[in-house]
């Protein structure tokens, strides 16, 4: 069984993750990472800050001094300094933790747990059970809040630069370079400059960015560049994911934003090859992304506003396939968007993540990022709402070039066949279904989910991620099919669950096409599934969505497992939604859903039971 287990790694993976995974243990055990990442880096020839002053170059924002858009101060924003400033941190853009305003930077406020920071961070494991979700202690080192307290600032004429410029010196103090769980994660590193960096331009005429605080800061910021420079195969090879695009996106601006470390001439020439290969290899060609989902997919956006946005002020542009595939990132998401509300379906993982918070809109909503990246490449906004609208001007893209024609939603039905998602848009109802290929590592199994939604309510729903440290039970609803609408063999999900987050045997699209009729649009697809169970085994979804009634009629059949026992899931988000299959018992079962990364809730979800095929009617019962 480990062998084909190992046989199937080496299909899915490909030999170049293999064989690095392999030399990048060999790295840790043989002490050579501490060689490559040394405690005692030092910049060699640093600059005074009077230099800084003269030789920086245009940023996505100006100093303070120099804004001009509208001031707008509003309570929700206020009440969110306040908390910041007493202590709290918005955890995932949902949860409100008070950590103190002595933070010491290390301890899991989820468990109490505190890592050790005298250990070289090759030491530091990042799934630990005692340790628990390592992600509680990045949240706040990667310094997203001070967004947050510089709209403040500015709206409410307020200078928080002393508070800001303490948080940052506290940091350096408390996380000695290379060392601890905060350099553990190069993306994380990456992240925690760009934030820095707004700190930087914004508040570089206070008083509290002093010569001392300002030699501490590059410090780090060299050493910084370096860990990703050197470290940054992990991401592009093993990971291969946002975090590559994050972490290349910054050794491209590298030269740009710290132009006083000598290297980074070479560095960001190789980050932007680099970028654009990355770029190239996970934005599908439909516009569809290769890590499944849709919250991952808007990391992506924000991180193409941000780095459009920076090259363009400095008169420079990348290749043509990046502002393509950009545009393209930005039509797919649109087209799944709720106008409503900009919510989009909670497909696949979703950690929380929002790099850039420049809005007071709820964390599910999609619009301020959408819009930003539409407005750097079409010259227009999609949305004329103040709230919406803020966020780009926090990008500011130079509008040097009209890249793109301004973006219209689509009515019926839509194939992004690449990245496999079939969406029908019928007068307040948007259905979404999936049903893809995998030649990148798919992250739950979930192929042939169903998401129907009705004048912006998701009425089907997913159940999303909830942490990706918890205890197996729910590590196994949420990235298994059991969280899905979709069928299960037995209590068997489609694909055969590894460690963390590698599935064996993925599940593989055989068809997928809309038909439309008088009456319906029709959605049939198939797929390979079950292939640890039955190598040739399919499964077939037709999905009939009424044109005249609000009703969908989903037929599941199968090949190959005569002999297995099925379980077509649903999981109803709305008392007005019926769900019924003549001549099948219907069963409820207790489940969880989880809107926001570390938020669960207690759910009621259905299943019915069948053995070779199943007709189900969903029906909307409007009022």
């Amino acid at each position: 069984m480990k062998i084909n287990l190992a046989i199937q790694l080496y299909k899915n993976m490909g030999s170049r993750y293999v064989a690095y995974r392999v030399f990048h243990e060999l790295e840790k055990k043989l002490g050579r990472l501490r060689k490559k990442h040394p405690t005692d880096l030092v910049l060699l020839k640093p600059i005074s800050l009077s230099e800084w002053h003269k030789s920086k170059n245009p940023f996505v924002i100006s100093e303070k001094e120099q804004f001009t858009f509208d001031k707008k101060p509003s309570e929700i924003l206020k009440k969110k300094a306040e908390r910041i400033k007493s202590g709290e941190l918005h955890y995932f853009n949902e949860q409100w933790l008070f950590i103190g305003k002595d933070y010491d930077w290390i301890t899991n406020p989820s468990n109490g747990y505190s890592y050790d920071v005298a250990k070289h961070w090759s030491e530091i494991p990042d799934l630990s059970e005692e340790a628990g979700d390592i992600k509680y202690v990045w949240e706040k080192s990667r310094f997203s809040y001070f967004l947050t307290l510089i709209r403040y600032d500015y709206h409410f004429d307020e200078d928080l630069s002393e508070f800001i410029f303490s948080e940052i010196e506290s940091w350096i103090d408390a996380n000695p370079i290379n060392q601890g769980p905060n350099w553990l994660c190069s993306q994380e590193i990456s992240l925690r400059m760009f934030n820095w960096c707004y700190a930087l331009y914004f508040y570089q005429n206070s008083e509290a960015l002093t010569e001392k605080r300002w030699q501490k800061i590059q410090n780090v910021i060299y050493a910084s560049v370096h860990h990703v420079y050197h470290h940054i195969n992990f991401s592009r090879i093993a990971v291969r994911n946002n975090h590559a695009i994050t972490e290349t996106l910054f050794l491209t601006l590298s030269n740009i934003l710290f132009p006083f470390i000598p290297e980074t001439k070479k560095w960001s020439e190789e980050g932007l090859k680099w970028f654009e290969e990355e770029i190239a290899y996970q934005i599908y060609q439909d516009g569809t992304f290769l890590q499944f989902s849709m919250n991952y997919h808007r990391v992506v956006v924000q991180l193409l506003s941000f780095g459009i946005s920076i090259f363009e002020k400095n008169s420079q542009q990348f290749s043509d396939l990046v502002y393509q595939k950009a545009y393209k990132s930005l039509n797919f998401l649109y087209q799944c968007m709720q106008n409503e509300n900009g919510w989009l379906p909670n497909y696949g993982s979703n950690d929380g993540a929002l790099f850039f918070i420049f809005s007071d809109t709820d964390y599910r909503d999609y619009r301020p990022q959408l819009n930003t990246l539409h407005k750097v490449l079409t010259g227009k906004l999609l949305f004329q709402i103040d709230i919406i609208n803020e966020d780009y001007n926090w990008v500011q893209g130079a509008q040097n070039k009209i890249h793109f024609s301004p973006l219209r939603k689509i009515y019926g039905v839509q194939s992004f066949d690449v990245g496999g998602y079939y969406l029908c848009r019928n007068g307040d109802f948007f259905t979404f279904i999936r049903c893809g290929n995998h030649k990148d590592r798919p992250a739950q199994a979930d192929n042939l989910h169903v998401d129907i939604w009705h004048k912006g309510e998701n009425i089907l729903r997913d159940s999303g991620t909830y942490k990706y440290n918890t205890e197996p039970d729910n590590l196994n609803f949420f990235m298994g099919s059991k969280s899905h609408n979709v069928v299960m063999v037995g209590e068997h999900s489609q694909m055969l669950k590894g460690g963390r987050f590698i599935w064996y045997y993925w599940s593989q699209k055989r068809e997928a096409k809309w038909r439309v009729t008088d009456e319906a649009f029709v959605f049939t697809g198939s797929i390979n599934a079950f292939r640890h169970l039955e190598h040739k085994a399919i499964h077939q979804r037709v999905v009939k969505i009424s044109k005249h009634d609000y009703v969908w009629l989903v037929t599941d059949s199968f090949k190959g497992l005569d002999s297995y026992e099925k379980k077509q899931i649903w999981h109803p988000n709305s008392l007005e939604l019926e769900i019924s299959s003549e001549g099948n018992h219907y069963n409820e079962f207790d489940s969880f859903n989880s809107d926001y990364y570390g938020q669960l809730q207690q759910k009621k979800s259905v299943y019915f039971e069948f053995k070779y095929s199943i007709e189900t009617k969903l029906k909307f019962i409007c009022k």
